[in-house]
């Protein structure tokens, strides 16, 4: 097989898991963020794109009984996508596992056929995912001891049930819409009636939902719960450890269901603090408020900096980042800042700082650029270069200025506000909560989307922001870290968001 990363072009035939995006394996991100084109189906997170914003997204659909393109479209789509422009890398992003009922056996001979290298990366299957997060181990000594998967798609009647006799656990995919009459096929082919059985919908995310019966009831008992799409069904003696093993209860959880919009201000890979969110429950969504560009001033940046011996300030990952790029770009390093005294504005700036060679001299005890302006260790009439974008930091220039320091901004990017698609827009719709995590963010909501959200915010500067931008309904973290955060949402919910 081809290595991918020597050729162009090439398909990588991705699974992206049962739809929480933490079982994503590293593989399939590294794929993703390569990715030059994504096909994705209706059951890929759409969080995971956001692991490939310079990617074109094209959406396959391929969700069970819905419109979709078909499959011969896809292929064609694919292999079309993959010749563009001398070679492209296509992801074909599919829930699940590609080879698991995903129709990747049939998108890879597409490939082959038009002498395309081509790529398997395996996903995690729904078929044990989602009886795991139901407590349901497809086998257990002294009770399984095999397990088989079906399509609940096909019409495959008791004769050929008949022959899955001697199998303990049955596992039922995209089985809802015909449950009743597999029910009725697997007891006409000698399974007992009071067999149990599990239907699990949205597995391993925080809507899933959990329906036990027995295989002469499970279909009533579906339909009576409204349980749908998406959904695998369990049937086999496994099935009674539910009660027992149930670790995964999303309704317990304190933001069980409550629908969080995390707004972004950075491009690149999904959002720790979406993550905390939905390991209490929530349901997140990450909107992109803006958009970083390279700065058109590169040679007056080398120009400032050369020979500078003074304090550079730094008051955020993305400063420290540009900058780095900026002096590569005009075939420089990071020996022209020889000379000169760094400043972070909080820890992460500071590690954003190691990571790319840099160790910062000074880090205020509290984070944020007042705080650093109103303590760092420089005399009046010395010079304070601020890095960053063509916006001055007013906290830091005002806090240095009344202590007699000057002020200058070097602008290494620049910030403009991103377009909202059509889904971010009804995602901030249907949003309880709104995360803010910069003052940045807090404009750019305001500019982009308007005030009227309950907003959770990480600390003072960003509430001041947030409140100078017209918002009123906020919530501020007691501490400025992503789990501060992640309470201060709790705490906005509970006050009745």
């Amino acid at each position: 097989m081809t290595d991918p990363s020597l050729s162009a072009p090439f398909v990588s035939l991705v699974g992206a898991g049962p739809g929480d995006p933490g079982l994503l394996t590293l593989r399939a991100a590294e794929r993703l963020r390569e990715a030059d084109v994504v096909l994705y189906d209706a059951l890929a997170n759409p969080e995971l794109l956001n692991l490939c914003p310079q990617a074109e997204w094209l959406d396959v659909g391929k969700r069970g009984f819905s419109p979709s393109m078909s499959q011969q479209d896809i292929n064609a789509l694919m292999v079309q996508k993959a010749l563009e422009n001398g070679g492209r890398r296509v992801v074909r992003l599919k829930g699940g596992d590609p080879f698991v009922f995903g129709r990747g056996g049939e998108e890879a001979l597409a490939c082959a056929a038009a002498g395309l290298a081509c790529e398997v990366v395996p996903g995690i299957s729904s078929a044990v995912a989602a009886a795991a997060y139901a407590g349901i181990p497809v086998t257990h000594r002294g009770v399984a001891k095999s397990f088989a998967v079906l399509t609940g798609t096909d019409q495959h009647g008791s004769a050929a049930y008949a022959g899955l006799s001697g199998v303990d656990t049955l596992v039922f995919l995209m089985a809802v819409k015909h449950l009743e009459r597999i029910a009725a096929d697997l007891i006409a082919a000698g399974r007992d009636p009071r067999t149990p059985a599990a239907t699990i919908q949205w597995a391993s995310t925080p809507q899933q939902r959990v329906v036990t019966g027995t295989l002469a009831d499970i279909a009533a008992v579906v339909r009576e719960a409204g349980v749908g799409a998406p959904a695998v069904t369990v049937v086999g003696e496994v099935v009674r450890l539910h009660e027992s093993l149930n670790w995964f209860v999303p309704q317990a959880l304190p933001l069980s269901g409550v629908q969080v919009a995390v707004t972004r201000t950075r491009a690149g890979t999904g959002s720790a603090l979406a993550g905390l969110l939905a390991a209490r429950g929530a349901q997140v969504s990450e909107i992109p408020l803006l958009r970083f560009t390279p700065t058109g001033k590169r040679r007056e940046v080398v120009g400032a900096l050369s020979g500078f011996d003074g304090w550079l300030a730094f008051t955020s990952e993305q400063a420290v980042s540009a900058l780095v790029d900026t002096l590569l770009a005009e075939g420089r390093d990071l020996r022209l800042l020889a000379g000169a005294k760094i400043a972070a504005a909080g820890s992460g700036t500071a590690r954003a700082l190691r990571e790319r060679g840099l160790r910062a001299d000074f880090v205020p005890e509290r984070s944020g650029s007042a705080h650093l302006g109103a303590t760092l260790p420089a005399g009046a009439g010395e010079l304070v270069l601020q890095v960053g974008s063509q916006e001055p930091e007013a906290d830091l220039a005002q806090a240095l200025l009344a202590r007699g320091i000057e002020y200058h901004l070097i602008e290494v990017f620049r910030v403009e506000a991103a377009e909202l698609s059509a889904e971010h827009r009804a995602n901030l719709a249907a949003a309880q909560v709104v995360t803010l995590a910069s003052s940045a963010g807090a404009r750019g909501l305001a500019q982009v989307a308007g005030t009227g959200f309950t907003a959770a915010v990480i600390g003072p500067q960003t509430e001041r922001a947030a409140r100078a931008a017209g918002f009123t309904r906020l919530v501020t973290a007691q501490e400025a870290t992503l789990e501060g955060l992640t309470d201060a949402v709790q705490r906005a919910w509970g006050r009745g968001a």
